[in-house]
C-alpha cells in the first residue's frame, strides 16, 4: 500500500484482499480471546472536526486492542483553530505521532496535510470521501456472500460522500453498482476510475434495486448540509422500504452505514429485518480499520 490511505485510489484489488484476510484474522483473534499486540508503543493521533460514534470508538478501541494507543484531538482543540496550517499541523505531529486519523469537512485539508506529513495518513471521513466505510462494507458482503466480484449493489437516496466512495470501491473490485437519485443530487463522478466495475445511474429507485444482492442508503440530510429540508422533500420517493426490497433478489442484504433517520431514508420494518446486516456491517468497522492500522503503521 502506499503510504496514506486518502482515497480507494491509494489502494489495489490485490492490496484490498490482503487487507480483508488481515481483517478476518483479526477478527477471528479478537472473539477467541488471543492478544494481538502489534502496534505496542505506536502512537494514532485523531483529529476530528466532525462528530463520530462509530469512526472514534473503532479506531479508539482497535489501536488499543492492537496495543497502541489513541490521541482524540478534536481541531478546536488545536492550533489549527488558531489558522495554524495543516502543512505546519502535518510537521509538528510527525514528529510525535506514528500515524494520524483525519474526519474533516474539507477533503484539501486532508490532502495538503497528507502531503507534508513523513507518517500514514488515513481519512476518517470528508465532505468528498469515505474510504474506510466502503472498505468495510465490501468486506461484509464478501463475508455474507462469500464473493465479491459481479456482486450487484444498489445505491439508493443522496449522492453523498459515501456513495461517491461506493463508485470508486465498486470499480476497484468489480462490482455492479447502480445508483438512484434526482439526477441533480447524484454523486460527482470520480475523474479517474480504475477497475473493471460497472455503474449504472438510475432516477427509478425500484429500477436501480432489480435483481440487486445489496441494497444500501446513506442519510438524506449530511453534517453541515443546509438545504436539509428541500434535500428531504426531494428524496421522498428514494425510501428504503418493502416495496424496494420486493424489486431486489429475494434473499438481499440491507445494508446502511450509520447513523439512521428512521422512517426517512429507510423504514424501522427493514432496517430491523431479517434482511438487514446493518450492525454487522457496523462492527466490521472495527476489524477493517485494525487491518488498516496494522498494515500501514506496523
Amino acid at each position: 500500500m502506499k503510504k496514506d490511505l486518502i482515497t480507494l485510489n491509494d489502494i489495489n484489488q490485490k492490496e484490498v484482499l490482503s487487507l480483508f484476510e488481515k481483517a478476518a484474522l483479526l477478527k477471528e483473534k479478537r472473539n477467541q480471546g488471543e492478544p494481538h499486540k502489534s502496534l505496542e508503543g505506536k502512537s494514532l493521533g485523531m483529529i476530528f472536526s466532525k462528530e463520530s460514534t462509530r469512526t472514534r470508538i473503532s479506531f479508539e478501541v482497535g489501536m488499543y486492542e492492537l496495543g497502541g494507543q489513541a490521541i482524540f484531538l478534536s481541531s478546536d482543540q488545536l492550533q489549527i483553530k488558531r489558522e495554524e496550517t495543516a502543512a505546519d499541523s502535518a510537521k509538528v505531529l510527525s514528529r510525535y505521532l506514528h500515524g494520524v486519523l483525519i474526519r474533516t469537512h474539507e477533503h484539501e485539508f486532508l490532502e495538503e496535510f497528507a502531503k507534508n506529513a513523513t507518517i500514514p495518513v488515513i481519512n476518517g471521513l470528508t465532505d468528498l470521501n469515505h474510504p474506510v466505510q466502503i472498505l468495510t462494507d465490501i468486506f461484509t458482503i464478501q463475508e455474507k456472500l462469500n464473493r465479491i466480484e459481479k456482486v450487484k449493489v444498489a445505491y439508493i437516496g443522496d449522492g453523498n460522500n459515501v456513495a461517491y466512495s461506493w463508485i470508486l470501491g465498486a470499480t476497484l473490485m468489480d462490482m455492479h453498482l447502480t445508483i438512484a437519485s434526482p439526477t441533480d443530487l447524484r454523486p460527482e463522478i470520480p475523474k479517474t476510475l480504475d477497475g473493471p466495475g460497472r455503474l449504472d445511474l438510475f432516477e427509478d429507485p425500484l429500477k436501480a434495486a432489480e435483481d440487486a444482492d445489496v441494497i444500501y442508503t446513506d442519510v438524506w440530510v449530511s453534517m453541515g448540509d443546509e438545504n436539509g429540508a428541500e434535500k428531504k422533500e426531494r428524496l421522498k420517493n428514494y425510501q428504503i422500504n418493502q416495496n424496494v426490497l420486493k424489486a431486489a433478489k429475494p434473499n438481499a442484504l440491507v445494508m446502511h452505514c450509520l447513523p439512521a433517520h428512521r422512517d426517512e431514508e429507510i423504514t424501522s420494518e427493514v432496517l430491523d429485518g431479517p434482511q438487514s446486516i446493518i450492525f454487522d456491517q457496523a462492527e466490521n468497522r472495527l476489524h477493517v480499520q485494525k487491518a488498516i492500522l496494522d498494515t500501514l503503521l506496523k
